[in-house]
């Protein structure tokens, strides 16, 4: 069995427009970090919710040989972290609320564990002062460090993020992007949309560069 992320034939579709057209992707291998670029209306994030299985599409995705669209929901939200571009602003959760619940979407914890979980992630990015604030009164920055954290909660062997840094200062994108380094060095699947291009070159290994739906270039 092959480990990694292979994407084959993706294609969607909103109403008569085409956004991915029969698009491939490289086996994405555990360790790596890989960077989705590209113009605006390329598909990148289109791409990243259709291989969370969040988007309906035709084609394969597979990840460390298995079929993601036919594993159990549960099976899947323990493998797969995905970070949204924005998280919405009006939930009555606090933040340590939001990542147990994201937490217990993948896996059957009891509440003392689940605390004790979601605290210790909260800690590592650096957010454990916000952990009683509620999301609706929290910065873009700070919900974004707050959707990280959701993301990573549950271990998972694929991340993938949207857009993650768009809302951080400089100093909070090189947290980000140094937590991403580890994580992906402990032998997990990174995948982000980044528009900074710059940042794409410093910190992935692979850049993936899409045009008009479909892969142009990558490596």
């Amino acid at each position: 069995m092959e480990q990694g992320l292979l994407a084959e034939g993706i294609s969607v579709r909103f109403g008569a427009r085409p956004v991915l057209s029969g698009l491939d992707l490289p086996l994405l291998r555990p360790g790596e970090v890989t960077v989705l670029a590209g113009p605006n209306a390329a598909g990148k994030s289109t791409l990243l919710r259709a291989i969370a299985q969040l988007q309906a599409h035709t084609g394969r995705v597979v990840l460390d040989g298995q079929d993601l669209a036919r594993m159990p929901a549960q099976a899947r939200a323990r493998r797969v972290g995905f970070m949204p571009q924005t998280l919405p602003g009006a939930s009555s959760l606090v933040a340590l609320e939001s990542v147990i619940a994201a937490l217990r979407a993948g896996a059957t914890v009891g509440a003392r564990q689940a605390d004790q979980m979601a605290m210790a992630v909260m800690e590592k990015l650096g957010i454990a002062a916000l952990a009683l604030e509620p999301l609706s009164a929290l910065s873009g920055g700070q919900r974004q460090m707050v959707s990280l954290a959701q993301a990573i909660v549950r271990d998972p062997r694929l991340l993938l993020l949207d857009e993650p840094t768009s809302a951080l200062d400089l100093a909070r994108q090189v947290r980000l992007l140094s937590e991403l380094r580890r994580l992906a060095g402990e032998g997990r699947i990174v995948v982000a949309v980044l528009h900074d291009l710059a940042l794409a070159a410093q910190w992935a290994d692979r850049i993936v560069l899409l045009h008009g739906g479909k892969t142009l270039a990558e490596g």
